[in-house]
């Protein structure tokens, strides 16, 4: 179960959680799935529940087979949008349950808003973040390359929100290599992270962040 994070949450009716260790995903998507019918009926304030998993991938709705090309790490189905992502530790994931019936029912503004929302965090910590028409997810242009940094996968139940981003801090990007991320097989086109980056921006830097950053963007 993850941990309550001390302090008032930054908005009404929005509750923000931590937890310490990494979160297996059958656990993770069973605690989602409860949360959502919770706010769905009214007996649950909105969540951001901010985490890490242990390693291993997953596999959206529009994942293709040839897109796993290593069964070193676990490999789980998941019903969110997207391809093939990993998971694991140093890599900061925010699973967003948000009432999106009484914020707006539009799917596609909703996605938008996590992009600037991560895009803004990251500007907190001097990270020059961007999207790209037609590549999902967040990057960062290098001198002859653009790298991905974040990814976001989402899925919605009778208009309440859930899964959500994941932001590389410091994590093992060869295990990147085991998999066609999100889709994306162009040489041209890597993957990133904050060290990677040469930034010293820690976990709890990006948690700060991205906290300060969401009342910005979702009011």
């Amino acid at each position: 179960m993850p941990g309550k994070r001390e302090g008032p949450p930054v908005s009404h009716g929005l509750e923000w959680l931590t937890s310490p260790a990494p979160v297996p995903y059958p656990g993770a998507m069973a605690f989602m799935e409860a949360r959502v019918e919770a706010i769905r009926l009214g007996r649950a304030a909105e969540l951001v529940w901010l985490l890490e998993h242990p390693p291993l991938y997953t596999a959206g709705t529009s994942a293709a087979p040839g897109e796993l090309l290593s069964k070193e790490l676990p490999v789980f189905a998941t019903g969110r949008g997207g391809r093939m992502t990993y998971h694991g530790p140093g890599q900061r994931v925010a699973y967003a349950m948000l009432d999106l019936k009484r914020r707006g029912p539009d799917l596609r503004r909703y996605v938008g808003d996590l992009e600037r929302w991560v895009i803004g965090a990251l500007a907190r910590l001097g990270v020059a973040a961007i999207r790209r028409e037609g590549r999902v997810g967040i990057w960062v242009a290098r001198s002859d390359r653009e790298d991905k940094i974040a990814a976001i996968g989402v899925r919605v139940r009778r208009w309440v929100s859930y899964h959500g981003v994941s932001i590389n801090v410091d994590c093992d990007l060869a295990h990147y290599a085991g998999i066609v991320p999100c889709g994306i097989a162009d040489a041209r086109l890597g993957v990133t992270s904050l060290k990677a980056l040469g930034l010293d921006a820690g976990m709890a830097d990006l948690d700060r962040a991205l906290e300060a950053e969401f009342p910005v963007v979702f009011g």
